[in-house]
């Protein structure tokens, strides 16, 4: 008996302990029960979503899946070679190289060497002796009154409104400790651009941000204020850019900031509008005289234009005006259709201005006829990540060579894809505080100054290997490429050039 009631007694205390933890237990898997039921009696009612109707409850996983799918494809689907934009063997070149890490391989090549497209460099029994810090061209015709030396790898135009603040000072001290410049993209000069003093290429687009005037038109006495800064040592005119060459863009009033509106001389809470064209000229020639007057009005700095290349005629056109004229600019930026930290539609991003390497054989070959290579530098951009991408790129035509998703990547970018949303989950292209904290430009410029470091020594062995001391001794026939046919042919014959 004695047993019992302590079976008993102990059965009454477990009892009062759990039992009204089991009711609580109950009343969340009520709630939860009653919630399902709603949201499937919601699900059945709404006529918008097919899914959720036929399947309500279940449709939702749908959706959730379909959400992550980029996440999923990137962390467990794609090879080390076949992810797009870029794929992981890139993404990892560029992280190791701006943490300062070992970016070698083992085991052999991960690429198929013998399949249509591959691409290889020539290179000799005897390596010559090659100083990075060499590798170097000087920007500035016959006109310029202050060429510019500049690295053959710099940073891209990106603008501060695209990019966050964070980001741009990151970029521009990493420029400084690296010496080599940085692109303002089309956005103005922002403080963060002028903190740690890096060499600045202003672009001017057809917002004309930074030099305008009240009614958006290009305004001469502002221009001239922010053109004779020291810190800026070539100017870039915009007409059109690799992700959507031809159109203009419209920065909503809701995210112009006081830091934006002071960078691109625009008010508060209204909507700018970048327009497709220029006001300040709507032809040829337009544009050869407002190069002309640029260079005055900034005292014979290196003017440039900024283009993708849609039409060989209208590019020949242009040369023969520039000899007619005697008018030429002192570099062409050229922006590949592969170029894409602009967002734009499905159709521009993937049908509108030729590829970088048509273009540059196009643009080479009629600078060529005219006379006009000599006086001018060719910038080349579109995908340029690594040193065989600079080879390779110069070797058919280019002087130097800007990258921005690579310096993207240095800064941390991880190709989340989500850089139209202002939701960039590591604070490069957006302007939400609570996701821009997260970039310390500290730590960040370091990266961008490794990675291009690092980089430009990867250009300076492969040209050693080549038996070359400079990228401006490279040419086409320095580059093979394997064909349909399973030969190898070089870059030359392949052109026709």
């Amino acid at each position: 008996m004695r047993n019992q009631a302590k079976y008993a007694f102990a059965l009454l205390i477990c009892v009062a302990i759990f039992l009204p933890l089991i009711q609580i237990q109950l009343m969340w898997i009520s709630l939860l029960l009653v919630s399902f039921v709603v949201l499937g009696l919601r699900d059945m009612q709404q006529a918008r979503h097919a899914i959720r109707r036929n399947y309500p409850i279940l449709g939702h996983f749908r959706y959730l899946l379909e959400s992550i799918r980029p996440e999923i494809n990137q962390y467990f689907v794609e090879s080390n070679t076949n992810g797009m934009p870029f794929n992981r063997e890139i993404r990892s070149i560029i992280y190791q190289r701006a943490k300062k890490q070992n970016d070698a391989i083992g085991f052999g090549t991960r690429h198929d060497v013998y399949a249509n497209g591959h691409e290889c460099i020539t290179h000799t029994m005897f390596p010559s002796a090659v100083v990075p810090e060499t590798l170097r061209t000087t920007i500035g015709g016959p006109h310029c009154k202050q060429p510019y030396n500049s690295s053959i790898f710099i940073v891209s135009g990106m603008s501060f409104g695209s990019l966050s603040g964070a980001a741009i000072e990151a970029l521009n001290k990493g420029a400084k400790l690296g010496e080599f410049i940085h692109n303002s993209g089309e956005g103005g000069i922002s403080e963060y651009h002028r903190k740690h003093g890096g060499d600045l290429i202003w672009q001017i687009g057809t917002g004309y941000f930074g030099c305008r005037d009240i009614h958006g038109r290009f305004s001469r006495e502002k221009f001239i204020a922010v053109a004779n800064d020291a810190q800026v040592k070539m100017i870039e005119i915009k007409i059109s850019q690799g992700a959507k060459p031809g159109l203009g863009g419209m920065l909503p009033g809701g995210k112009i900031t006081e830091e934006i509106s002071l960078a691109r001389g625009v008010p508060l809470n209204v909507d700018v509008i970048s327009p497709g064209t220029h006001s300040e000229f709507s032809s040829i020639d337009g544009l050869l005289d407002f190069i002309e007057e640029l260079r005055d009005l900034s005292h014979g700095k290196p003017i440039g234009v900024k283009l993708c290349l849609g039409s060989e005629s209208e590019f020949e056109q242009l040369c023969k005006e520039m000899v007619k004229k005697q008018i030429v600019p002192d570099f062409i930026s050229l922006d590949g259709a592969e170029g894409g930290t602009g967002s734009s539609s499905v159709e521009f991003t993937n049908h509108v201005g030729l590829p970088l390497y048509d273009a540059l054989f196009i643009i080479n070959k009629c600078l060529k006829k005219y006379s006009l290579r000599e006086d001018i530098k060719i910038i080349a951009s579109g995908k340029i990540t690594d040193g065989f991408d600079i080879i390779k790129t110069i070797a058919q035509g280019s002087d130097l060579c800007a990258s921005a998703r690579g310096m993207m990547m240095a800064l941390g970018c991880i190709q989340a894809l989500k850089c139209e949303s202002n939701k960039c989950p590591v604070g490069i292209a957006t302007q939400n505080p609570s996701l821009t904290k997260g970039l310390v430009p500290a730590e960040k410029s370091a990266r961008v100054y490794s990675y291009h470091k690092k980089t430009i020594d990867s250009v300076a062995k492969m040209l050693s290997v080549m038996g070359l001391t400079h990228t401006s001794e490279l040419r086409p026939f320095h580059i093979l490429k394997r064909n349909s046919e399973g030969h190898l042919t070089s870059a030359e014959s392949a052109s026709g050039s």
